[in-house]
């Protein structure tokens, strides 16, 4: 069989970066500078040593976008919280493998309650171990920092896994979206794209100052597609 045809780059709005004193504007401008989706990070201090939002904050900015809310659950007990999200507003909630519970029934709960259901792998993660979910999920999810803050490096050594993942879709023949999490910026976008990412997750790197994010928005799908990058993230994608 005839493998997917390579998606366009998805540009997902990560508001971990935004100016959380004004967060529905913040999304608002993203909405209007043409990006494909809004990335919210929920975190317990637990799972990571960061405290971020929770439903009270998706529902509360639900209303400034019509892009679809994808709600990344980086805590210890996704299962307790999927309704939560759900009824907030999310449209994808991601939940990690390496959290508490079986993914399968994580995946099914998620569906149940109207959402797409996401797999995420934190950068030590081998790839192998989301082969059993692949068939079922709506996107997978490949951390490319250590979760929990914004802002870190884009760690090139992940690329390999990337790549290996991209390959498992296509030998099974899986439409899947792959999404890239984590320092993905102009020069990191073109090693994440053409490593087999599609759904690239842009915080520090979207959200540099105030203004119009267009141009930034464009300047990122250029370097996707041209291949753009550093010296080692083009090395790395080679390797």
């Amino acid at each position: 069989m005839t493998p997917p045809a390579k998606r366009p780059p998805q540009i997902s709005a990560s508001i971990l970066n935004a100016d959380f004193a004004q967060l529905g504007s913040e999304v608002r401008r993203a909405t209007e500078g043409g990006v494909d989706s809004i990335h919210l990070d929920v975190m317990d201090g637990h799972f990571v040593p960061n405290i971020s939002l929770g439903p009270v904050v998706v529902e509360a900015v639900r209303a400034d976008s019509t892009l679809p809310f994808h709600s990344h659950l980086m805590i210890s007990e996704p299962l307790r919280y999927v309704e939560a999200f759900a009824n907030a507003g999310s449209d994808l909630i991601v939940f990690h493998i390496e959290a508490h519970g079986d993914p399968h029934e994580l995946v099914e709960r998620i569906h149940r309650a109207g959402c797409s259901a996401g797999l995420a792998l934190n950068p030590e993660t081998a790839g192998e171990t989301a082969h059993p979910y692949m068939d079922e999920i709506d996107l997978l999810l490949v951390m490319t920092v250590r979760p929990g803050f914004g802002g870190q490096e884009f760690l090139v050594e992940v690329l390999p896994k990337l790549r290996a993942l991209r390959a498992e879709a296509e030998r099974r023949n899986l439409d899947l979206p792959i999404g890239v999490d984590g320092g993905v910026k102009e020069d990191t976008i073109g090693a994440a794209y053409g490593s087999g990412g599609d759904v690239m997750v842009v915080g520090s790197g979207l959200y540099r100052g105030p203004g119009d994010l267009r141009p930034i928005v464009d300047e990122l799908r250029e370097a996707a597609h041209s291949g753009a990058g550093s010296a080692i993230d083009q090395a790395a994608a080679r390797s």
